[in-house]
């Protein structure tokens, strides 16, 4: 019996799943800045900007995550991904609610295509953490369809279109759907004739490691689809011994595993850190992917390394790593018909 035969069974029965371990990870998460700072022993001088800059985007951190950050260093890379800090507040020349220019590249409700070939869907709002650097911070998720009804236009777009060869499942986070719902639409996309490939964007297993299900792992390896994971560390630190499992579930079942990560002061730019980054990814069996150059979203000014000291970067980076450990430079810039190589 397939996944999807067994869970419509479960549905017509009347039992409903219950609530899975990284469901109850995603209740238990901080989501009071107060609270982020008392458990990791920080200075209470940082409470009053990061309630202030939590109200514009609000803090949300795992305890897995919480885990891993040194308490007491408020220096530490991990720490300075999620912690709230005044300098959200600050509004510099050039950086904007949508950097990337996503709103003209709207096709249907939360379908987004920008490059030939491939189309986007913004499945959820929800992720499993809030990046202080992220690009869709400002994203008017209100407009992302809810049911899967709700996918129809996107799916009749995508069908209609033999040129797409490939489908993002983004967001948000897709993997903040219940396995149940992701079979639901995944299962529709493969009906597609003309979809080859599947593409997921994803933190949640490095967030919430337990989030790689065996449903999960079934449904990816499974599908007509060629189905490949994409997942996002910007740090060393971020990948212990249960994201190794949880990554190993995934590259062990045939599905290929990408790492795609974001150049961040303070946190990612310097060559030993991603010296690291990259030798932590190939022990665990992920592809370093993707370096990208930080996407210029209000709020985040505060992340960006100059594109100067991003190429000298990764030139030391080619200099002490063989050429599958470097991933590319890139920046993605409105209008353009791929991602733009910067090294």
């Amino acid at each position: 019996m397939n996944i999807v035969t067994a869970t419509a069974e479960r549905v017509a029965a009347g039992r409903r799943p219950s609530i899975a371990p990284w469901q109850a990870s995603l209740s238990r998460a901080i989501r009071d800045p107060e609270e982020l700072i008392r458990r990791l022993e920080l200075a209470g001088s940082l409470r009053p900007a990061a309630l202030e800059a939590s109200k514009s985007f609000p803090t949300f951190v795992p305890l897995e995550y919480l885990a891993r950050i040194r308490p007491g260093d408020p220096h530490d890379p991990l720490l300075r991904q999620v912690l709230p800090i005044a300098e959200e507040l600050d509004s510099p020349v050039g950086f904007t609610a949508d950097p990337l220019g996503e709103s003209e590249a709207v096709l249907a409700e939360g379908m987004l295509q920008k490059y030939a070939g491939r189309v986007l869907l913004v499945t959820t709002g929800a992720c499993a953490v809030h990046c202080r650097y992220c690009f869709r911070r400002h994203f008017p998720y209100e407009e992302v369809p809810g049911a899967l009804a709700s996918w129809q236009p996107a799916l009749e777009q995508i069908s209609a279109d033999d040129t797409i060869r490939e489908v993002i499942l983004s967001g948000g986070d897709p993997l903040m759907l219940t396995d149940e719902r992701l079979i639901r639409l995944v299962e529709r996309i493969a009906n597609i004739d003309h979809v080859r490939r599947l593409r997921v964007h994803t933190r949640l297993p490095i967030m919430i490691p337990s989030r790689v299900t065996q449903e999960l792992v079934a449904l990816l390896s499974d599908s007509r689809l060629m189905s490949m994971v994409v997942v996002h560390a910007n740090h060393a630190a971020e990948i212990d011994e249960e994201v190794a499992l949880a990554l190993a579930r995934l590259v062990e079942a045939g599905i290929p595993v990408l790492n795609q990560a974001v150049l961040l002061r303070g946190i990612n730019d310097d060559i030993d850190a991603l010296v690291e980054l990259s030798e932590r990814l190939l022990e665990v069996r992920a592809m370093p992917y993707y370096l990208h150059q930080l996407d210029r979203v209000a709020g985040a000014a505060h992340f960006e390394v100059p594109v100067e000291q991003g190429r000298e970067l990764v030139a030391q980076l080619r200099a002490r790593l063989p050429g599958y450990a470097v991933p590319r430079y890139v920046a993605e810039l409105p209008g353009e018909l791929s991602k733009t190589v910067l090294a």
